[in-house]
């Protein structure tokens, strides 16, 4: 199995909503020594936030960026997005200013994530 392989895996998981199982995925992937990419993170981290796991999510957003993995405009705005998901306002926007700083490309789905998580905890005003 390769990248691909595991991401679509990953991504079938997330798809039916079985963040646990995307993380196994994820592990065999790494235990095989399959290498991850960007895509194989934000699906992960998407995954993850859709569920309500915000601290899982940011765990391997920091994972990513620590790792070989740069950190695009799509896995930054799964991030923000998982923020939303888990009421941590405060820790979407300071991902979405890091994004500034990194030299990060925001999109339209980077401020939609950033202002739904100040919408969802009534902190639309920053």
């Amino acid at each position: 199995l390769d990248t691909i392989s595991f991401s679509a895996a990953i991504s079938a998981c997330e798809n039916k909503g079985e963040w646990g199982k995307a993380l196994q995925l994820f592990r065999v992937m790494s235990q095989s020594e399959v290498e991850s990419n960007a895509v194989t993170f934000s699906t992960l981290i998407s995954a993850c936030g859709k569920a309500g796991e915000c601290e899982k999510a940011l765990e391997l957003f920091t994972s990513m960026r620590q790792g070989a993995v740069d950190a695009d405009t799509i896995a930054c705005s799964a991030a923000i997005s998982a923020c939303s998901e888990g009421s941590e306002w405060q820790r979407a926007l300071q991902l979405f200013n890091d994004m500034l700083q990194s030299k990060v490309e925001r999109d339209a789905l980077t401020f939609s994530a950033a202002i739904g998580a100040c919408e969802a905890s009534s902190e639309w005003e920053r």
